[in-house]
């Protein structure tokens, strides 16, 4: 059983850790990581999911982004300790955050992933959504948390206004 929790200024390294260990070399140099620069995760969707033990076993993060005047919710990183892998926490935390923001009342998200896996959550292609360079257009996903929320949506990725 794992504790899901809002992650806290306590929590930012051990979870920068995790994503260190999880995720190649160099993961700061994606293009993600240009529209995260200056401007602080979404902290009411930042989750943490700790076993009863208190230790670190996954962690997900979510920023805001605009396309056009448009804000919508750019999901990632999202990662699970490779010792908790295949325990579904991944998907929990997916499930469980994209409640939380629809709560908040956010009706659009997007990510930069793999379509087959992120498709059994509701996320599809996107086409005319541009990511900045470097990105495989083919991984560039959207996933309406209201009906027709990505209707008429498209353009340049951007930071949103700080």
């Amino acid at each position: 059983m794992f504790h899901l929790n809002r992650e806290k200024e306590a929590d930012w390294w051990e979870v920068e850790a995790l994503y260190d260990l999880c995720f190649a070399p160099g993961r700061e140099a994606l293009s993600a990581y240009r529209l995260r620069d200056g401007t602080a995760p979404i902290a009411a969707l930042s989750q943490v999911a700790r076993d009863p033990d208190g230790i670190l076993a996954g962690a997900i993060r979510y920023w805001p982004v605009c396309i056009g005047a448009r804000k919508v919710l750019f999901l990632g990183p999202i990662a699970v300790h490779p010792t908790r892998q295949g325990e579904g926490l991944g998907s929990y935390l997916i499930n469980e955050s994209l409640v939380l923001a629809l709560g908040l009342g956010w009706n659009r998200v997007l990510l930069v992933g793999d379509a087959p896996y992120y498709k059994k959550f509701g996320f599809r292609p996107l086409s005319g959504v541009e990511m900045p360079p470097p990105t495989n257009s083919k991984r560039i996903l959207g996933m309406s948390l209201a009906l027709g929320a990505w209707d008429g949506v498209q353009g340049s990725v951007t930071r949103a206004p700080t």
